[in-house]
């Protein structure tokens, strides 16, 4: 086992990783900007190092600083947690090149999968289900009005370097498209420096249902369940569950061997996510994208498959078997969770603030990882994301019940807060069903 680790993130998911970290004995080092320095994950370090100012160029995403502060804390690893760095290969070669773990699949993986359309069409030549799509950059206007009729509206126009539900349009004829096409060109070209437009068929009724996948140390690919991520804002994701209440035995056969293959079509190594579409009346399914990196969601498969990810993520950079027998993945309950962010309830905007009062709920089956506390500032330079509520029940309306007592139970004053969202979502008929899409929070207002 690698014996220190340099978390290159911040907030909930540093201080997450960091606690299994030391829980394993290893030193743990966290990097922060200055308006973090006040922030629980740094005071719980071994040992924590200042990498900038706020602005995440400045510090997040500073390659030279983070390396700085590796070298100079005697680091062996560094784990990037998600968003900032995480997925961007480039770094990931730096950091190996320099004589460090990276804690993370190969460069190789994260280029392969970070452009969208290559993606495709790598899943597609490994016999992974690929929606009606181009193949390759639309490369003006022209191209991407004859590919959409060629594929028959609606279409999503996609950023094809984008990710997290940034870059993103629907077109339901050809006046739309024009706008949207100019709309996500321009945004991509702004937050991702490559403008470059791939169009795929869009279904007006689908699930976004993901795998959870870790490439082993001795090169297997193996599936830890799948994960329902269908309640979104803005196409990010609030609730995740797992097991997914739209996947039944033979479905789920399918999605997982599907997303063993995708991993083996990169020789996948580490903890990685495939994410799908599916159809609910078809039962159809296509690949959306993989993540390259540990997802914000990963909790609720840990809770249901009784194995820490994190633990995972060091013992395969180190080499390592697993600690679970992958022949014998026996996943157990229900698990549920809501992400709290610093937002209005019913707008989703950002509303940071100085936290005045901070009561996290605790009791069966209830878990909270959270970044934050009372007398910390949720400051606008970062994700709104403050907590992560997670709960188990034996099944899935003991899960939600749970919930319900939790959100209660969970006092945040000062920002901003999601929780009200939540209370409504677990009494709607229709999240209570679990039949429900990505159209669901339109729904509740």
């Amino acid at each position: 086992m690698i014996e220190s680790l340099l978390v290159a993130n911040r907030g909930e998911i540093a201080r997450r990783i960091i606690r299994t970290a030391k829980r394993l004995g290893v030193r743990a080092i966290a990097v922060h900007s200055e308006a973090d320095a006040d922030l629980p994950f740094v005071a719980e370090a071994d040992e924590a190092v200042c990498v900038g100012p706020a602005n995440p160029a400045q510090s997040y995403c500073n390659v030279g600083a983070i390396l700085d502060a590796a070298k100079s804390t005697g680091a062996q690893a560094i784990h990037p947690g998600y968003g900032f760095l995480s997925e961007n290969a480039d770094f990931a070669r730096t950091v190996e090149s320099s004589g460090l773990v990276w804690v993370g699949p190969g460069a190789d993986a994260i280029a392969a999968m970070g452009d969208k359309i290559n993606a495709r069409n790598l899943m597609a030549a490994a016999g992974v289900p690929v929606a009606p799509g181009t193949t390759e950059p639309a490369a003006d206007l022209a191209a991407a009005v004859a590919a959409a009729a060629e594929i028959g509206y609606p279409v999503m126009v996609k950023a094809a370097a984008g990710g997290g539900g940034m870059g993103m349009g629907v077109a339901t004829d050809e006046a739309a498209l024009r706008t949207e096409y100019d709309k996500v060109r321009s945004f991509a070209e702004r937050m991702f420096g490559d403008g470059s437009v791939l169009i795929e068929r869009y279904f007006p009724r689908v699930r976004h249902v993901e795998v959870q996948i870790l490439g082993l140390a001795d090169g297997r690919v193996v599936a830890l369940g799948e994960r329902e991520c269908s309640v979104q804002r803005r196409n990010q994701k609030l609730v995740e569950e797992s097991p997914s209440p739209a996947v039944g035995p033979e479905l789920r056969e399918r999605f997982l061997a599907a997303a063993v293959r995708a991993g083996e079509a990169v020789n996948y190594r580490n903890a990685g996510t495939v994410e799908c579409l599916l159809d609910p009346t078809t039962q159809e399914f296509f690949f959306l994208e993989m993540n390259t990196r540990l997802q914000v969601e990963h909790p609720v498969t840990e809770l249901v498959y009784g194995i820490d990810l994190v633990a995972e993520q060091l013992r395969v950079a180190s080499g390592l078997a697993p600690t679970f027998d992958p022949e014998a993945l026996v996943p157990r309950g229900h698990a549920i969770e809501l992400r709290i962010n610093a937002e209005d309830p019913k707008r989703f905007l950002p509303g940071p603030g100085v936290i005045s009062a901070w009561n996290e709920p605790v009791g069966e089956g209830v878990r909270v990882d959270s970044g934050y506390a009372a007398g910390n500032t949720v400051t606008p330079f970062y994700d709104s994301l403050m907590a992560k509520l997670i709960v188990t029940g034996a099944d899935r309306a003991e899960a939600i019940e749970r919930a319900k007592a939790a959100v209660a139970g969970f006092e945040i004053a000062g920002p901003k807060c999601n929780l009200p969202f939540f209370a409504d979502l677990l009494e709607h008929p229709e999240f209570r069903s679990g039949d429900y899409d990505t159209r669901i929070v339109t729904h509740l207002r």
